[in-house]
């Protein structure tokens, strides 16, 4: 834990986010630009840190910063288990948002239970952050889902019986061998990977597809678009997450086409950061 000093104000840091076109949190947005509207941001090409924590009287902030090196540092030291102290300057501080975008188990020690800062005075129009209800499914929970199996893949795959579902191969009269969109008996499925394919000719903006390294020197698809997600390693099979299906996982398998998709839309995801 480090404090985030602003004049006489103090920040008890509990944890921190990347938001880069090739890393940002999928609850925000489909893409970058999305998700930095959400914030009241500019889509800078540098990106932005995300400090989540606590003031002295408990209240819930997100500070905002143009320091992304030092908050992914601070990141990757937490992730290996050490400590790190994340003390942005003062001067590298964008904006502070009431609330937090995501729900956090942990709290700052010797201050207030996390609450909410008291709307009014210099919050006026100020966007103010708040997890997505998970009692509900849309594109939030869909997109945080996604992200999910992402980081959980290994889980996922070996829960996935593949003879559960036909891999998407070319539809009654087509040639196997023609470039053609991935098909799918389930119609969402379809529209999803056809608007994926549709990716390859005409790029989308900045992060709707992201790609991670993976094992075996795979890549991992982070792929969205209008109501639909996807999850997928460049060697392995899909899964499709649509808000007309709720909570539903939909796995693709890889069949003749879905390898050269993937590899496309590897192709066009930004330098991870």
């Amino acid at each position: 834990m480090a404090d985030v000093e602003d004049g006489d104000d103090s920040l008890y840091v509990l944890t921190a986010m990347v938001m880069t076109p090739g890393r940002f949190p999928g609850v925000f947005g489909d893409d970058y630009p999305a998700a930095c509207a959400a914030l009241g941001l500019l889509p800078a090409a540098d990106g932005y840190g995300l400090v989540l924590g606590q003031d002295g009287e408990g209240a819930r902030w997100t500070v905002v910063v143009d320091d992304v090196p030092l908050v992914a540092v601070a990141i990757a030291a937490w992730d290996c288990g050490m400590e790190y102290d994340l003390s942005p300057r003062e001067e590298t501080v964008v904006a502070a948002l009431p609330g937090w975008p995501v729900e956090l188990a942990v709290r700052a020690p010797g201050v207030p239970a996390p609450h909410d800062p008291e709307p009014g005075g210099d919050l006026a129009g100020v966007v103010r952050l708040a997890p997505p209800d998970a009692g509900e499914w849309g594109g939030p929970q869909r997109r945080l889902g996604a992200d999910e199996i992402a980081l959980r893949w290994a889980r996922w795959r070996e829960e996935t019986d593949t003879s559960e579902f036909t891999s998407p191969g070319p539809e009654e009269g087509q040639d196997a061998e023609a470039p053609a969109v991935v098909t799918h008996a389930h119609p969402g499925v379809r529209r999803a990977l056809g608007e994926a394919h549709g990716y390859l000719e005409s790029p989308p903006p900045p992060g709707r597809v992201r790609s991670a390294f993976a094992s075996g020197g795979a890549r991992t698809l982070r792929v969205d678009g209008p109501g639909w997600s996807l999850v997928a390693r460049t060697d392995d099979i899909a899964f499709v997450l649509l808000d007309e299906e709720p909570a539903q996982v939909l796995p693709v398998g890889r069949g003749a086409r879905l390898p050269a998709l993937l590899e496309g839309l590897a192709a066009l995801a930004p330098p991870e950061s």
